[in-house]
């Protein structure tokens, strides 16, 4: 099912193009690294067996998969992303899993119109932060929710807490031109860093009881991968599809050549600084 308004336009562009496309290329190496917060939010955000459950920004599916074999064979999970690039990849790992419990919807959850209190409980794993209007897509999402349901997700902390994933950046800023400054306060992936701004945000659209605590998880990524991961997702991933050969090549050089200090053994090691957030609906 597919259903996008006309919010979030710049995200619904990036994510059923280019970015969709190489975030399905690196399906695996991505699922595996992100695995422990996955499995985070589905033991925080389980309501039960049989119970119904949300994904937001499900992404290749990972998490929808893994909550609906939790819920077993009378419980659901339905997952919702704006890529339709993504949800082909969910649709075909949920076939060929049999999980016939998990369905998919492509649409934006801060303006799709959710059945009222359809869901005991709602996860993400990292996709809330890329909202153009946080305080309406959370309260969009509340009135899905039950009024004994419950919020889990995960979102990265600062860019600070996390060198490692601005490292790519740092390394390519003197080279590309075209990489856009970094506005804290703009959708993306380090737009909830700031955690009384989050506990704001749920506070206003109409959650309770919340809670935001720090995580932090040991990542792990082969050295083989890592340049596919830094030169095809993320800011540099963007300003590299308009660069022309050459550039490229100096680019891969000097990111490659940052990463040095990460990686031992051809694997690359380093922390994941996020929060864990959790709220209810009472």
């Amino acid at each position: 099912m597919s259903s996008t308004g006309g919010a979030n336009r710049d995200q619904v562009a990036l994510w059923n193009e280019a970015s969709g496309r190489s975030w399905v290329e690196l399906q695996g190496v991505l699922d595996q690294l992100l695995e422990p917060f996955g499995a985070l939010v589905v033991d925080e955000g389980f309501p039960g067996e049989g119970g119904r459950v949300l994904d937001i920004g499900c992404g290749a599916g990972s998490t929808t998969l893994a909550m609906a074999k939790r819920l077993g064979p009378t419980g659901r999970c339905v997952g919702v992303d704006i890529s339709g690039p993504l949800l082909t990849a969910a649709t075909a790992s949920a076939a060929a899993k049999q999980i016939s419990t998990a369905t998919f919807i492509q649409a934006d959850a801060q303006t799709y119109a959710f059945e009222p209190s359809s869901f005991d409980a709602v996860i993400s794993r990292f996709g809330v932060m890329f909202f153009d209007d946080s305080e309406a897509a959370f309260a969009n999402i509340r009135r899905a929710v039950t009024n004994s349901g419950k919020l889990a997700f995960v979102a990265w902390r600062s860019p600070a807490e996390n060198p490692f994933m601005t490292t790519a950046r740092r390394a390519a800023e003197p080279i590309l031109s075209n990489l856009p400054t970094p506005d804290p306060a703009a959708p993306g992936q380090f737009a909830f860093a700031d955690g009384d701004r989050v506990r704001q945000i749920l506070d206003r659209s109409g959650w309770n009881d919340i809670t935001v605590s720090p995580v932090d998880v040991q990542g792990v990524i082969a050295e083989k991968d890592l340049l596919a991961y830094v030169t095809k997702l993320g800011p540099v991933g963007v300003a590299l599809r308009e660069a022309d050969e050459g550039t490229r090549a100096r680019v891969t050089k000097v990111v490659h050549e940052a990463f040095g200090s990460y990686i031992q053994n051809g694997m690359a090691r380093f922390t994941m600084a996020c929060w864990l957030v959790k709220a209810a609906c009472r």
